[in-house]
């Protein structure tokens, strides 16, 4: 037991310190023969004992060396101040006086605002931080049905600066529309007619009735212009330019256009919702209203080719005007306007 402990003796730094034990007489001897054992070792190695790091001591450094270093850094430091001392002239030195804020009751904001500017250098630009928006394209589409002249009046009454293009159709007029503001109302001849002296702009056939977008329209000065003209001088003046087309002409001006127009496709709640819409207008016969729900079927397909879906409930127009409203707000707020090409 005694020889164990004398054993473990050397090695206590492994572990908490043992009980130390008094060593008998004639272990101590051996004690002294392990210890030089243990010196020769760590002579004549690298380490004392492999895998374990050796202490690190920190490099001797003398006093001179530390007054040395601190007198560098203190010289530094008072570079520094020099070269801030020099960037400032005697007559600007004298303009900084301590500020000392005023209660606002008693504050001079005119002078603050002078001192401020004073301060930096230069006046306070009056510019505004956004440019003013590009005006817009808006072309406007959905089913029959869904209420697209009832959202673009209401639209036309609400918001200012838009210019609404007019277009020609041959369908029978209904109650409450009026020639040459919601469409130009001709006969089939003289829609063919136009057709043939290549007056449109675009056209379709839609539920058996010809529309398309007029070449020539009527002008603020009620001169006959070009359609594009029209819509050149529209856009030069801010306004925004509303087009309502069918799902046809939307794809014939989405390849003429491209993405410098926003189209946005208006659609009822469902199409039970859309189907009791066109019972209820008494304008159409059973046959005609067989063609045109198949028809509002197929063109529901095409949504996804446009930029925005409006959905016109009935008993909520307004709610469906403030989304357009919305969409032309959201994009006037674009960084990256789109760059109209007609």
């Amino acid at each position: 037991m005694d020889k164990a402990r004398f054993l473990m003796g050397p090695l206590h730094h492994f572990g908490p310190p043992p009980t130390r034990t008094p060593l008998s007489s004639s272990a101590r001897p051996c004690s002294m023969i392990f210890r030089r054992l243990l010196t020769s070792l760590a002579r004549s190695q690298a380490a004392p004992f492999p895998g374990l790091p050796r202490p690190i001591s920190p490099p001797a450094i003398s006093r001179n060396t530390v007054l040395s270093r601190l007198g560098f850094f203190a010289r530094r430091r008072e570079g520094i101040r020099s070269l801030l001392m020099s960037l400032s002239s005697p007559a600007e030195e004298a303009k900084r006086t301590p500020f000392v804020p005023l209660p606002p009751s008693t504050a001079d904001k005119a002078g603050l605002f002078k001192r401020l500017e004073a301060m930096l250098g230069s006046p306070f630009s009056s510019d505004p931080f956004s440019p003013p928006p590009n005006p817009l394209i808006l072309v406007v589409s959905g089913p029959s049905g869904v209420g697209k002249d009832a959202v673009i009046k209401r639209l036309l009454e609400v918001r200012d600066g838009l210019h609404f293009v007019v277009t020609a159709t041959s369908r029978p007029q209904r109650p409450g529309e009026v020639d040459g503001k919601d469409y130009y109302f001709v006969s089939k001849e003289e829609f063919l007619s136009m057709i043939e002296r290549d007056e449109l702009l675009e056209h379709a056939i839609v539920y058996g009735d010809y529309k398309g977008i007029p070449k020539k329209q009527v002008g603020t000065c009620f001169e006959v212009l070009s359609a594009l003209c029209l819509i050149r001088d529209y856009l030069a003046k801010g306004f925004d330019i509303v087009l309502r087309v069918d799902i046809q002409g939307a794809a014939t001006l989405r390849s003429v256009l491209g993405d410098s127009a926003v189209f946005i496709f208006l659609v009822a709640e469902s199409e039970e919702a859309l189907v009791k819409r066109l019972v209820s207008r008494k304008t159409e016969t059973p046959e005609m209203l067989l063609i045109r729900v198949a028809t509002a079927r197929e063109e529901v397909r095409h949504m996804k080719e446009f930029d925005y879906v409006v959905t016109n409930a009935e008993g909520k127009l307004n709610n469906a005007v403030k989304l357009v409203e919305s969409i032309i707000d959201a994009e006037k707020a674009r960084i990256h306007s789109r760059n109209i090409r007609i």
